[in-house]
């Protein structure tokens, strides 16, 4: 057995208790926790290989030495990170293509911006902003072929649009042009004979004398012009509300349209918007700007779809080209947006009696349009038009 005063005892320090007669021990400091704060020099030896660390981005053990890659070399990025990527890339290229459709869309408007004259700019009453404020835009609509000339429009209809971006309503009124009203200059006259007296100058300024209305923009809408952009388009999709025989050859073509839900190509929409006589004996002149308000609404509804804006490269230089308006590109775009957002539209037509005066058929202007021009102001509830009669004023909400 070894020798009990040779052989160096072991201690065993608990609690951080140091003793005062250990000397080795003498050379740490615990605290009260039993952490060291001083440790002894470790011996010199041969220095160690660094080992480089990398932690692995997921499932992987944390901590634990891994191959390092040359430098200037990465790991290849997460699938997360590259589907963010590939849906930023094709949104940018998205933008681009929109812009290049609305580059030849704001192109084309320039163009009809062209087409109206000074004169007729200066029979406007100045407006605020078409994204703000209610607006007034009086629509021509002419058998014309090709671009439309605000300066010398044939008014086969005359439509008042009326937008409120805040009562989130399209308001229509159509003013028949057989409606006789008092032409300054020219005495009691049919409405549409202020274009051939003073042109759309007169024609505005006698709307305003008649109902009351400021006319803030204008358009002139040449129809066989959108026979290409129907087409662009795909055609359109209507409501017709009653069968459509026509009575005469149209284009070198008898039509019919049905009831209910149809589809229109170019032609077939011109058709259905221009026809004059049917076998229907209650069609008139205000039934047939009633087709064309059809027509011109779904055309709206349509460009501000998803798919027409994805197609505005090929379909942008035609949306303008039989317009001529004063209205710019951004404001016919904030026209076509309140109209998507619309929840509902009011279509009003003045009305009143038909007569024969000095031998030319005419319609005496009612009393009860003055409640439709309110209903087109928002200003009251719009009034039905009585069943079974054929140029009374009324309102159909839609």
């Amino acid at each position: 057995m070894p020798d009990q005063k040779t052989q160096k005892p072991y201690r065993v320090y608990r609690g951080g208790h140091v003793p005062k007669d250990d000397p080795e021990a003498a050379r740490f400091d615990f605290g009260r926790g039993g952490t060291a704060t001083a440790t002894p020099p470790r011996p010199a030896g041969p220095a160690r290989p660094r080992t480089e660390v990398q932690h692995y981005p997921s499932g992987g053990l944390p901590g634990r030495p891994v191959a390092t890659t040359a430098p200037g070399r990465r790991f290849p990025i997460g699938w997360k990170k590259a589907v963010l990527l590939g849906l930023g890339l094709l949104l940018v290229l998205l933008l681009i293509w929109v812009y290049l459709g609305y580059r030849a869309f704001a192109q084309e408007v320039e163009r009809a911006n062209k087409r109206v004259d000074a004169k007729t700019r200066a029979a406007l009453t100045p407006a605020g902003s078409m994204w703000r404020d209610p607006q007034v835009t009086l629509v021509l609509g002419s058998d014309g072929r090709g671009s439309a000339s605000i300066g010398s429009a044939r008014a086969d209809s005359i439509l008042l649009v009326r937008t409120d971006p805040g009562k989130h309503t399209i308001y229509m009124l159509s003013i028949p042009r057989d409606m006789r009203v008092p032409i300054a200059g020219h005495g009691d006259e049919k409405i549409n004979a202020s274009l051939a007296f003073g042109g759309p100058p007169l024609l505005i300024r006698t709307i305003k004398s008649f109902t009351g209305l400021p006319v803030n923009h204008v358009t002139a809408v040449a129809f066989k012009g959108f026979q290409e952009l129907i087409a662009a388009m795909g055609g359109l999709t209507i409501q017709n509300p009653s069968r459509i025989v026509s009575s005469q050859p149209f284009g070198g073509k008898d039509w019919v349209f049905a009831k209910g839900e149809i589809h229109l190509n170019g032609r077939n929409a011109l058709a259905y918007a221009r026809i004059r006589h049917t076998t229907n004996p209650a069609d008139s002149d205000i039934t047939r700007t009633e087709r064309q308000q059809r027509v011109l609404q779904a055309i709206a509804h349509q460009l501000v779809s998803p798919t027409s804006i994805l197609h505005l490269r090929s379909i942008g230089g035609a949306v303008a080209k039989p317009l001529a308006t004063d209205l710019s590109a951004m404001e016919l775009i904030a026209m076509g947006w309140i109209k998507f957002r619309a929840q509902r539209t009011v279509e009003c037509h003045l009305g009143g009696t038909a007569q024969f005066v000095d031998g030319e058929a005419v319609l005496v202007p009612s009393p009860a349009n003055r409640a439709v021009i309110q209903a087109f102001l928002g200003q009251a509830a719009p009034p039905r038009q009585p069943k079974g009669t054929l140029f009374d004023p009324g309102c159909t909400i839609r």
